[in-house]
């Protein structure tokens, strides 16, 4: 007999805005079936994203869903593994390779009842993802039809900072001597770098580095920030330090080598605000109550835009809704302008 408190699996193979955004949808099932969620995903950097979050239990990080299942030992233990589970509901977020997917399960002995695909709808293209999720999250596979939904809809995305991160952050800050108002740039997303080099020709989000340093030069000196702190992932420090170069200021630092996950997080909680690129670090410093300015290629920002807890002010420039297919097209007057009325901090809670 199917135990209702089972633990619900979701199916989520995303980016690292994909899976901030998916704690809504963890929130909701964590309440709606009595206990956190296990996840299913991929990505080595999803447990530093996620684990400690309250909503989530086990996380299992697969490599592939192309290889042939002959031929991919991960995928046999996957399967091995998902046959030693109690019987639960599962949620598959992917609308992609689903029957991929359903083949692991079946595999498994997971009966199709105890399954729900979220299925595409062409209609919703512009419909804010937490919009799609909380949908998703208040539908039940057959089996769990009887199991009650969430009492409250989550209003934005969830993330929690472990002590041990906090305390790794003040003695990295500590270390360089940067205290005092810090306010982060992510210049780069994941379509910065190609084959290794800069795509700037093909990357809507790209925004030239001149642009760069004059944002992190003006912040500092209308007195917005001490220390201005360039992010990004380890293959994009060239392009941090080239500006910091620009800038000509001891103040402003390229910190992509030395940016593990939790450490970013913990940097999000502090900060005082954000000026960034439409990307996955957008989402969790938002998620964390830093007020932030994003910038839009030709995604559509009323899809993607970040949302944080209540009195957290996100200032979207770009995107469709403004006409405008490339983040180059956006002049650094706006950017300063939206990024300097920005409000002050609240203090970070406890969380």
């Amino acid at each position: 007999m199917n135990d209702p408190t089972a633990p619900p699996l979701v199916i989520r193979f995303g980016a690292m805005g994909d899976m901030v955004l998916l704690t809504v949808l963890l929130d909701m099932l964590a309440e709606r079936y009595g206990r956190p969620c296990d996840l299913l995903t991929s990505g080595a950097w999803s447990r530093a994203l996620l684990e400690g979050q309250p909503s989530v239990s086990t996380i299992t990080v697969i490599g592939s869903r192309t290889r042939p299942y002959w031929s991919d030992p991960q995928q046999w233990a996957l399967v091995r593994a998902l046959r030693a589970r109690s019987p639960g509901a599962v949620y598959v977020v992917d609308t992609t390779k689903q029957d991929r997917l359903q083949a692991w399960l079946r595999r498994a002995g997971i009966a199709d009842r105890h399954v729900l695909l979220r299925q595409r709808d062409p209609n919703e293209t512009t419909r804010p993802w937490i919009e799609r999720l909380q949908r998703f999250g208040q539908l039940a596979p057959q089996a769990h039809a009887a199991v009650p939904p969430a009492s409250a809809l989550p209003a934005h995305p969830r993330l929690v900072v472990g002590d041990a991160a906090r305390a790794d952050l003040a003695g990295f800050l500590a270390a360089r001597s940067i205290e005092g108002p810090l306010w982060l740039l992510q210049p780069g997303s994941k379509r910065t770098l190609k084959r290794g080099r800069l795509a700037a020709l093909d990357d809507d989000k790209w925004w030239p580095v001149e642009r760069w340093s004059g944002l992190a030069n003006a912040l500092l000196a209308n007195g917005r920030a001490a220390h201005v702190l360039l992010c990004g992932a380890p293959p994009e420090q060239p392009l941090l330090q080239s500006i910091v170069t620009a800038t000509g200021d001891g103040r402003v630092h390229a910190l992509g080598d030395a940016l593990p996950l939790p450490r970013l997080l913990a940097l999000c909680r502090i900060a005082v605000g954000m000026t960034s690129v439409d990307t996955g670090p957008a989402h969790a410093a938002v998620a964390l109550g830093c007020p932030s300015v994003v910038l839009y290629g030709r995604a559509s920002r009323s899809a993607w835009l970040p949302r944080g807890p209540a009195g957290t002010t996100v200032v979207p420039i770009g995107g469709e809704e403004d006409g405008l297919s490339r983040v180059a097209d956006i002049a650094l007057d706006q950017v300063l302008e939206a990024s300097l009325a920005l409000p002050p901090r609240a203090p970070p809670n406890a969380t």
